[in-house]
């Protein structure tokens, strides 16, 4: 910072700061400093990413980073003032990057005439993918006379509503929601999402990157379009007036490992470097106010986000000698003459939306769960006539070729089969009582579980818990020192413990937040808060490694506060055992950290019991731990999602918190879809260990993975591999992943074993073998074990042979390799980990019930059963068979895309009220247009069915021009519509049900 701040600076002084146009540094990290610095002296910082790909490589995973060159190249081109200055990271600029003229926009206007085909094929060449739903930037979906598209850069999309080819109507929409804004716009611009490139160029492009030997996945512009611009491209160190860093320079050898591309080394070791600062130091004062006490006969600059921000400091806005700025810059520097300070914290990296509407991925064969007659498999949806008339339903397979045929106003009855990763499911037979007769079997285990939890909350809901007193200014500063900011959830999970300490009530709360998400951060809070009131405290692990990780970063922090820490596991010697026993019983140690072996140990005054993956324990193990005392405080942590509904169910009965904010120094997992080749193994492995790392290979096959560690061997001759899987016993599984840990081997060749659980910040390569095979739930998964540190993860999915995989697994891999959410694969994997998390919260020994009815329908029992005994009993649900002679459907003219339509018929079958009815169809016609007459009777049906279910009818039927309604005691009313016409019947069917 100093050294750019003196150079910038004395420049400016000498009215010579458009001298520099380009200034070169050595990462992305720097360039944001060098990049606050241009922006305080007064010009305009137009800053690149950081592109650390190699020459070749497959571009999909760097998407984010082109886009990011793209879109500043466009910027800077098109601010047309001279004081500007290009910063860019050593990586980037050495490679050539794409001439102005490749940066053209247009614009679209209310009223003009748009010629949809030209329209599309320029979309197409300026590097746009065209969607079913536009869900981020550089998409586009072109549905009849509405065109949705999200231009590079934006946070929201635009919807063009087009008549016949004239522009109707502009209006911004929601990503999230796809929910369009009712204020219409007059215009919006369109910038390239790759180049503006005219149909020659994008040919030629194109062309040569198809006959180009590379391991892309896909050889298409968007993976390998970058390394071919040829008379596109230009070096901008040639052209521009350029200075360098001293860091860029130091970092040019590890940059020209591969030279190809690359602009001549020589031309950085030329350009004039930026020389040490004698002049200023960095500063990061703890108090601000009395830092500028000691300065103040020097000029000051306090440079603060808000005037808020000033105040919450105690500085006075009125001080004749403080100037002050209102920015977002971060520079903190001292010198003789001057003090420079920031009240900003740096700001996250703005994280991209995420749709809310999961689009329903159901395949074709994919393993479903209907209420009554349990598991099928689902064959599609299909147009079936009845009585002269056309409606849709679902079709479902049971045992001997028996199809179940459920129209489609009634999906809800069905949710995908999720069980464990491993369980493959067993096919029922349709019509015969046993999947009733097993449900009734689970619901009675699901009342003895329930009947559990309930007692037991309400023991504890008697006793006076211990008062902690919360509201100290040492628990104000703890956080400060944690060296990073917390993230919004760990502050009000913190608040949420502290209102339970200090209530007078018994604590019980479970916090769940994924490894790395700062669980552990929080719950050493609530260890301070309690030892600091002369209290003790147990922090119970599953496994040695576990506790002693945690023994490490706890100690770490209250070293500071003189709190004596123990730890008590299988390690431990008996010496250390009975020393530690006494210390606890005598009130010497205040904190112990350690694994079952704390189940049986006596204290003298313990507040608060801390467990750790507190699904790894069984139920009778936590009861123990809440015996140790009746009053003790008990919090739970645990590293899978709790499903929302379960949340509900179980809030009643205990404090839920939940984590699901990554911290800003985490990095992204840099992803890749490879083709199987030794080669490929081989540079992988030696990229990690030239970094100093470790790896995961995943190979999921038991029977054939000694096989694969002779391979991985005859390849990398001087690794060293290890094995684990299910088979291997636990304890002997613990000392593997112990030695992995302490880096007694370089690769841990696992099945899908390692998918959960396991913090190791040194192994940030993860090769998974088949991964076509697997569920996107499973790959999100996996590729969640690499990239926890503040070193970037890379994850390698490894298909043998690309040309006999499914066009599903290759959308699927491929929207996992760019990151992007061009399916809806990341909110997929979300949901079936909620549904495992709620699994998790039971315990292992229900996997056997789990299995049979499926974790979905297994969750919603127990929490039936929760309710029932909590005297919140629902209703039973009840059902209505509609077997009107009307044809009504959500019509594939009116939406193509089966996914979408599938989508829709779930969410409408499960609406209850006729209000949310009328919110989909609002928002069917927003994003497709105005519904067509089978689409508009379909909606009808669906508040046909609403409004007859309030009325507890059970059938509707009709013949010619008679409609008969059955209701509950089979009692049953017949009317007439005026004609057999559809809309008639619907008419009178509507009115009698509303009257």
């Amino acid at each position: 910072m100093k050294n750019i701040y003196e150079f910038l600076k004395n420049l400016k002084d000498e009215k010579r700061l458009k001298e520099c146009q380009l200034l070169i540094v050595n990462d992305d990290r720097q360039a944001q400093i060098a990049s606050d610095i241009v922006s305080y002296l007064g010009f305009k910082p137009f800053l690149l990413a950081d592109f650390r790909a190699n020459f070749g490589d497959d571009l999909l995973s760097f998407s984010e980073e082109l886009h990011e060159i793209t879109k500043t190249l466009g910027d800077y081109y098109s601010y047309k003032k001279q004081d500007k200055i290009l910063i860019s990271p050593i990586r980037t600029i050495s490679y050539p990057l794409p001439k102005e003229k490749c940066f053209e926009s247009f614009t679209i206007n209310f009223v003009d005439t748009l010629h949809l085909e030209e329209l599309k094929s320029k979309l197409y060449n300026w590097g746009y993918y065209f969607v079913d739903i536009v869900t981020s930037e550089a998409e586009v979906s072109i549905r009849g006379d509405i065109i949705d598209i999200c231009p590079l850069g934006s946070d929201f999309g635009y919807r063009v509503s087009l008549f016949d080819d004239e522009v109707e109507s502009i209006r911004k929409f929601d990503i999230e929601d796809q929910k369009s804004s009712k204020e219409e716009i007059e215009s919006f611009s369109i910038n390239p999402a790759f180049l503006a490139l005219d149909e020659a160029s994008f040919e030629e492009i194109n062309e040569q990157v198809q006959t180009v030997s590379s391991d892309a996945f896909i050889k298409d512009i968007h993976s390998l379009g970058f390394w071919y611009l040829n008379d596109l491209g230009e070096y901008l160190p040639q052209n521009l007036s350029s200075f360098i860093t001293q860091e860029a320079l130091e970092e040019l050898d590890e940059v020209y490992v591969f030279e190809e591309k690359r602009i001549n080394k020589d031309k950085f070791l030329l350009t004039p470097q930026i020389y040490n600062s004698k002049k200023y130091q960095e500063i990061n004062p703890a108090n601000v106010k009395e830092f500028i006490s000691f300065h103040k006969d020097k000029k000051i600059t306090i440079i603060s986000g808000t005037e808020a921000k000033v105040k919450g400091y105690d500085l006075d806005l009125n001080d004749k000698n403080i100037k002050y700025v209102f920015d977002n810059q971060i520079i903190n520097l001292v010198s003789d003459e001057e003090v420079i300070i920031s009240l900003n914290k740096e700001i996250k990296k703005r994280r991209k939306k995420k749709v809310k509407l999961v689009l329903d991925e159901l395949q074709y064969n994919d393993f479903v769960v209907h209420e009554k007659h349990g598991i099928g498999q689902y064959k599609g949806i299909e147009p079936v006539t009845v009585m002269g008339a056309k409606r849709d339903f679902v079709i479902v397979q049971y045992q001997g070729e028996d199809k179940l045929l459920i129209p489609v106003e009634n999906i809800d009855l069905i949710d995908r089969y999720v069980a464990d990763g491993n369980s493959y499911a067993v096919v029922d037979k349709l019509g015969k009582g046993s999947f009733a007769k097993l449900k009734e079997k689970v619901k009675d285990r699901l009342f003895a579980i329930a009947n559990d939890i309930i007692k037991l909350a309400a023991a504890r809901e008697l006793v006076n818990g211990i008062k902690i007193n919360t509201d100290k200014k040492i628990l104000e500063d703890f956080p400060k020192s944690a060296g990073f900011e917390y993230t919004k959830d760990q502050k009000r999970s913190i608040k949420e413990i502290f209102n339970d300490l200090s209530s007078g009530r018994v604590m019980d709360r479970l916090l769940s937040g994924d490894v790395g998400f700062g669980k552990t951060e929080v719950a050493m809070n609530a260890l301070l808060a309690v030892i600091l009131d002369g209290y003790q405290a147990i922090f119970v692990c599953p496994t040695t490694l576990l506790a002693t990780q945690h023994y490490h970063s706890i100690q770490k922090r209250l070293d500071s506060f003189g709190i004596r820490v123990a730890k008590l596991d299988g390690k431990t010697t008996a010496k250390e055992k009975t020393s530690i026993k006494k210390g606890l019983e005598n009130g010497d140690i205040k904190l112990v950290i350690g694994t079952h072996s704390l189940l049986d140990i006596k204290t003298s005054n313990l507040a608060l019991v801390i467990i750790d993956e507190e699904h790894k324990f069984g139920v009778k193990q936590k009861e123990k731990l809440k015996h140790l005392r009746e009053d003790v405080h008990i919090f739970s942590m645990s590293a899978t999602p709790i499903p929302r509904t379960l949340n509900l169910a179980l809030s009643k009965l205990k404090g839920m918190s939940s984590l699901l904010t990554p911290p800003s120094e985490r990095l992204g997992v840099r992803t890749y879809v490879k083709e199987y080749s030794e080669k490929l193994i081989k540079e992988i492995i030696l990229r990690e260990k030239r970094r100093g790392g470790q790896l995961f290979y995943v190979h999921n096959n038991i029977a054939s993975i000694e096989a694969k560690k002779a391979d991985i061997e005859a390849i990398a001759p001087n690794i060293k591999i290890d094995i684990i899987h299910s088979q291997i016993k636990p304890e002997n599984a613990e000392k593997i992943i112990e030695a992995f840990e302490n880096k007694e081997f370089d690769i841990l060749l696992a099945t899908s074993i390692v998918e959960s659980g396991i913090h190791l910040p040194n192994a940030n390569s993860i090769i998974i073998d088949g991964a076509d095979r697997f569920g996107i739930a499973d790959l999100h998964q996996l590729r969640g074990r690499v990239g926890r540190s503040n070193k970037e993860g890379y994850c390698y999915y490894i298909v043998d042979d690309k040309k006999s995989i499914t066009d599903d697994a290759v959308k699927r891999l491929v929207a996992l390799e760019s990151n992007s959410y061009l399916g809806s694969g990341t909110a997929l994997a979300h949901q079936d980990l909620e549904i495992r998390g709620g699994g998790n919260i039971i315990g292992e020994a229900q996997s056997g019930h789990i299995k049979q009815i499926g974790y979905g329908l297994y969750l919603k029992m127990l929490e039936d059963a929760l309710a029932s005994l909590s005297g919140d009993d629902k209703p039973e649900k009840k059902s209505v068979d509609i077997k009107l002679a009307i044809s009504a459907y959500i019509s594939d003219d009116y939406i193509h895309e089966d996914r979408v339509r599938l989508e829709l018929y779930r969410r409408l079958s499960k609406a209850t009220d006729i209000q949310e009815v009328y919110s989909i169809e609002e928002e069917m016609e927003d994003r497709f247009g105005k519904p067509d007459v089978v689409t508009k009777q379909f909606i009808e049906l669906i508040i046909i069915k609403i409004l007859a279910l309030k009325l507890g009818i059970q059938t509707i039927s009709s013949y010619e021009m008679n409609i008969t309604f059955t209701k509950a005691d089979d009692t049953k009313e017949s009317i007439k519509s005026p004609s057999k016409d559809d809309d008639d019947i619907i008419n009178t069917t509507l009115k009698y049900l509303r009257k």
